[in-house]
């Protein structure tokens, strides 16, 4: 599945905003060259034909067509966000759990939200669900006060947990008629929202099984379907395919992009790599901070202070064992045939050159190439982490 890159304005016909108003949803411009911009950057500012007024300045909300009934306009006519995070922070005694969190997602936009665990990430959740109260800060979801008009705003809002938390002695479809009747759904809408949530996640042959005997992925598949049966316009996801095989990780994640481009702002929380490459924007928690943010390419072409070496050698196994005792070395991952060597902090790259060579003549071993590796996503946050831990 390839990654979608920066989903703000690719196309002509993109949803935008005029300035004069008026809702334009057929809007001719030209994004030429703005594909790479992203949601966190500022919006694509161009000049667009209004039926109504003439030539006018727009703000290009992105790519796909979204139900205008999704979106929300501030009163400068730029779209609202879904969430809205503003200085949240959470303490318990003195333990600060989350510290000044300014966070935002937009409609269609899927966020990630990745940090080791004690990080922040599970609280930082639970404050915009509402399930926590923060300390200070403010949270929207929705155009909605969470703190001011908590149940509206948890009116918005689905969530699927990370472990299957609907009841494994029901089948799939006694766990959705519950939920349905907790949401308040009655006659034919219920059965309306029965019927498209089955479908959406396909589970309709699997409607009369018991929840408790479905693998794994499907029980992921029907806390979803549980989780949009009010349609929310706030969907969150904690770890949602951990567990799962990769077929079913694959499905998934083809699932959230739909949902996405329907107009749902997604916050997901994940510990895979690949999968972070898949958000469009990304934020990485430590000691309840914000410590990096951007689209997954913004954050590939951030400037390290950890080198990464790449080293091809037929001898590659020797080179790991004797690799573990140098102190220029901070990690050795064995990686599509050769060994990437990530540095410590301030450790240059001709050091380790040096000693590589000097091992190779001293035991007659043979190195193909050594050069400078590009980083991936998991060096950048290794790097990230490791700079603020300095």
């Amino acid at each position: 599945m390839a990654r979608r890159r920066g989903f703000v304005g690719r196309v002509s016909g993109a949803i935008a905003r005029a300035r004069c108003g008026t809702d334009c949803t057929t809007v001719t411009a030209d994004l030429a060259g703005c594909g790479a911009a992203g949601i966190g950057a500022d919006r694509v500012s161009t000049v667009a034909l209004c039926s109504k007024t003439g030539p006018v300045s727009v703000q290009v909300l992105e790519k796909r067509r979204l139900p205008l009934a999704s979106l929300s306009w501030d009163r400068e006519g730029i779209v609202a966000p879904l969430i809205l995070a503003e200085d949240l922070t959470r303490r318990f005694g003195n333990f600060v759990a989350v510290d000044h969190l300014h966070l935002t997602v937009q409609p269609g936009e899927v966020f990630g939200l990745l940090g080791a665990n004690g990080a922040g990430k599970t609280t930082a959740i639970r404050m915009l669900c509402g399930m926590l109260p923060p300390t200070t800060g403010r949270i929207q979801v929705a155009d909605v006060d969470m703190v001011r008009h908590a149940r509206r705003a948890r009116g918005q809002i689905g969530y699927v947990a990370q472990r299957f938390s609907l009841y494994g002695d029901l089948t799939v479809l006694e766990n959705l008629q519950l939920q349905a009747g907790l949401y308040g759904l009655t006659g034919a809408r219920r059965q309306e929202r029965l019927k498209e949530a089955l479908q959406l996640l396909n589970l309709s042959e699997h409607r009369t099984v018991m929840a408790g005997a479905l693998p794994l992925g499907y029980k992921q598949r029907l806390g979803l379907a549980a989780a949009l049966l009010h349609e929310p316009r706030v969907l969150f996801l904690d770890e949602p395919t951990s567990g799962v095989d990769p077929m079913a990780r694959q499905r998934f994640w083809e699932l959230i992009y739909e949902l996405a481009d329907s107009g749902i702002g997604i916050l997901v929380t994940t510990h895979y790599m690949d999968e972070a490459l898949f958000c469009d924007r990304l934020a990485l928690m430590q000691a309840g901070r914000v410590v990096a943010e951007g689209t997954p390419d913004e954050l590939l072409r951030r400037p390290l202070l950890t080198p990464i070496l790449a080293l091809d050698s037929p001898d590659a196994v020797i080179f790991e064992r004797l690799a573990q005792t140098w102190p220029e070395v901070r990690e050795i991952i064995p990686h599509a045939g050769q060994l990437r060597i990530r540095l410590h902090v301030g450790t240059e790259p001709v050091a380790l050159r040096a000693r590589v060579n000097a091992v190779a003549v001293e035991q007659h071993l043979t190195v193909t190439a050594l050069r400078p590796a590009a980083p991936e996503l998991e060096d950048v946050f290794v790097a990230v982490l490791e700079e603020n831990e300095a």
